[in-house]
């Protein structure tokens, strides 16, 4: 999240977002780190003026605060650019780290 946040201040929103991305896999368990992501993301949409972003992101910090507990898709990246309830492939890296938390 310190990345993403070093690169929002300057103004990085490409790379603020795909770090995002990346905060969000290993996150979405949590439900605190999971709706923070969230709102990160919201706050990236809004500084591109993306309407789309915005809208998802709204809806997808609704779902992480009532669903992180519960169930969440494996590997989703978290943009509204994909389906909230599709799993998708975990980078190696990231399966790493997920599983030596396990």
């Amino acid at each position: 999240m310190a990345r993403a946040e070093l690169a929002y201040a300057h103004g990085e929103f490409d790379a603020c977002f795909k770090t995002l991305e990346r905060a969000h896999i290993l996150g979405q368990r949590s439900t605190r780190r999971h709706v923070r992501v969230h709102v990160w993301m919201l706050k990236v949409g809004r500084r591109r003026g993306d309407r789309r972003e915005i809208v998802g992101q709204v809806k997808r910090i609704a779902a992480a605060a009532l669903f992180s507990r519960i169930w969440v898709p494996a590997g989703n990246t978290g943009g509204a650019n994909v389906p909230a309830t599709k799993p998708m492939p975990i980078p190696e890296d990231l399966r790493r780290v997920l599983e030596h938390r396990r």
